[in-house]
């Protein structure tokens, strides 16, 4: 506004000017006045509306930021009670291992029934691997109802399970993974930001993420070329061992 203004005082003076300089063309001059206040009148009205566009455009994108951080924390939350829920969980297996010094058999129960917590957890999580984590836990249940392995090895085993599921909600990196896109099994790289976030690059340069829609995690393409920029910095970030930083990305709790 200070500019126009600028402009305008600046327009009059020289305009002014004129009118002393030439006064027998009178009503040229006032005419030629006019015509420059009624442009620069009209500059002025279409910058306010750009400034006024603007402004709306910001509310929009701060209302925006202000329902994704909502969603974020919410999912936080819900990570949150997870870690939770995996730290009591290794509590108490400890204390049942330590319990069970005289009768293995008193701990069978207890490992079975963490085994199908750890499944349930695994499924419901992040798909990270996910095919990889359950054939683990499916083995270690084969064996254990085998009698391949003791109760008490089979005890040690979950408890390291759990340990790798408590380091797998702190560690961020690029990782391969197998994944379900558009029906087409695919390997790609996924970078994997502790387990709220999880973006897939394929080799043909297919950007998306995975999103969890009415309770089921499917993985879906991203077609926006900001969007698909921002996790190609995160990759490159990655591999580059650049964990810490500012990263714009693409909000998959956004998404119903």
């Amino acid at each position: 506004m200070n500019v126009v203004t600028t402009i305008k005082s600046g327009a009059i003076v020289l305009v002014m000017g004129g009118l002393s300089a030439s006064l027998p063309a009178g009503a040229d001059s006032m005419e030629n006045l006019a015509k420059t206040l009624i442009s620069m009148r009209g500059e002025v009205e279409e910058l306010q509306s750009q400034l006024d566009m603007e402004k709306q455009s910001h509310k929009t994108r701060m209302d925006a930021l202000s329902s994704q951080m909502s969603d974020l924390s919410v999912e936080n939350q819900r990570q949150t009670v997870a870690i939770e829920k995996l730290q009591q969980a290794l509590v108490k297996y400890e204390q049942a291992t330590a319990e069970a010094k005289s009768g293995e058999e008193s701990l069978l129960p207890v490992v079975l029934t963490a085994l199908d917590d750890l499944k349930q957890s695994v499924q419901d999580g992040l798909p990270f691997k996910v095919e990889e984590r359950l054939s683990e836990l499916a083995n270690l249940r084969s064996q254990l109802e085998s009698r391949v392995l003791e109760p008490k090895k089979a005890a040690n085993r979950v408890w390291a399970f759990i340990e790798d599921e408590i380091r797998l909600t702190r560690e961020n990196g690029v990782y391969s993974q197998t994944i379900d896109l558009d029906g087409e099994k695919r390997l790609v790289d996924v970078a994997k930001l502790g387990t709220v976030f999880l973006y897939f690059q394929s080799s043909d340069n297919r950007f998306g993420q995975a999103v969890k829609q009415s309770g089921q995690w499917r993985f879906i393409e991203l077609k926006d070329p900001k969007e698909k920029e921002r996790i190609s910095v995160l990759f490159d970030s990655l591999k580059k061992q650049i964990r810490q930083g500012y990263f714009e990305l693409p909000n998959p709790w956004g998404l119903k």
